[in-house]
This record gives C-alpha cells, structure tokens and sequence, in this order.
C-alpha cells in the first residue's frame, strides 16, 4: 500500500517536474523569438512577408508593346498613398470615390496618348478606345491589356456594378458596364483623377 502511495507521489512529482520543465521551455523559446525580432528590427529587417509579384504588360511611349513582365506588386500603407496623392485622387484610387460627371481633366480630351495609373504609371488604356459617352466621364470601350486591371462585384449604394482597379497597385479607377459601343459592347467608365494622360511620340 505504501508502495503504491509511492508510486502516486513520484507520478505527481514527475508531472510538476514535467510540467515545470516545458513551462522553462516555452519561455525561453519565445525569449530567443523575441530577441530574433527585436534583432530583425534593429538590422532594418521588415517582418512582413514581401508583396507577391504580377504580370504586367508594358507599353512605350508611343503605345507599342513592350511585352508582359512580372514586376512587384505595389503595397502601401495609407499614410504613404496620402503623402504621394493629390487629395481626390487619394480619396477616388484609395477609398474607392468618385468624382462628379463633367468635373474631370479628361472626359472631353481628345488627344492621342496613354491614360496611365495615377498611382504606379502602369498602362491603363489608349486613347484610340476612348469615345464620347455622354456620360462626364472618360469612357473607352477596351483597356490597353486586360492583364493590366482587375475586375470585381461592387454591391455599394444598393447596387451591383462590376468595379475596375489596376492589377499593380489595387488602385480604384471605377466601373464597367455593357452599354458601349463595337466592338466589345462596353462601357468602362473611369475617373479621371485616378488616371495620368501621356500624350503619344513617335
């Protein structure tokens, strides 16, 4: 009987002990985690896992192009996107705004070009898409590479509307519909102050 009292004692002292070393285990594991972020942020190590790259379709300045790249996608923080935009493109690109019809630089322009990203200077769309859709708003019937946008549902305003973005930076540059002309059928409908116009050289 002793024995066995015994044996109950020395399991109850194994488990403390057990349980006292993976206690010293565990705090000194997260003590050496600790110390290795602490020594990432000292050497100016960024602890977040670097963006993922995209494919892109470049263009030159005379709207020719350069061929599909895989570049870094852009990722900012808003305080960074508040500093390098003007207010509306920030409030418009950003927090997925729109500005009034008619107010635009470049609903009524009709200058042969590129409309870049106002953001990152990625090719968006040429002007030899672009036509008048009385709308107040820049329209063009196609981008100048669907690689360049991303497409996705917008149910804001009790609506369902197809929003437009640029693939690199996620940048809101508006909506597209199926109200445009030959040949694609669509509209996209875009704000003028999430867009950069570089007129064409040769």
């Amino acid at each position: 009987m002793k024995v066995a009292m015994c044996d109950v004692n020395v399991i109850k002292t194994s488990g403390r002990r057990d349980a006292s070393t993976r206690r010293a285990f565990l705090r000194s594991g997260a003590s050496l985690l600790a110390a290795g972020l602490i020594s990432k942020h000292a050497n100016g190590a960024s602890p977040s896992p670097p963006a993922a790259d995209v494919s892109i379709e470049d263009f030159s300045s005379s709207g020719r192009s350069l061929g599909v790249t895989l570049v870094p996608k852009i990722v900012k923080s808003e305080a960074e996107w508040q500093r390098q935009l003007p207010e509306k493109a920030f409030i418009i690109t950003r927090k997925a705004g729109t500005e009034r019809a008619f107010s635009g630089a470049y609903w009524n322009l009709h200058a042969e070009g590129l409309y870049r990203c106002i953001c990152c200077d990625t090719a968006l769309f040429d002007s030899a898409t672009k036509f008048d859709s009385g709308t107040g708003w820049p329209s063009f019937w196609q981008p100048i590479s669907k690689g360049n946008i991303a497409e996705s549902l917008d149910h804001s305003y009790g609506m369902t509307r197809i929003a437009v973005s640029c693939r690199r930076c996620d940048a809101h540059l508006g909506h597209v519909f199926d109200d445009g002309p030959r040949p694609t059928g669509l509209r996209y409908c875009m704000n003028s102050y999430a867009l950069h116009f570089v007129e064409k050289t040769s």
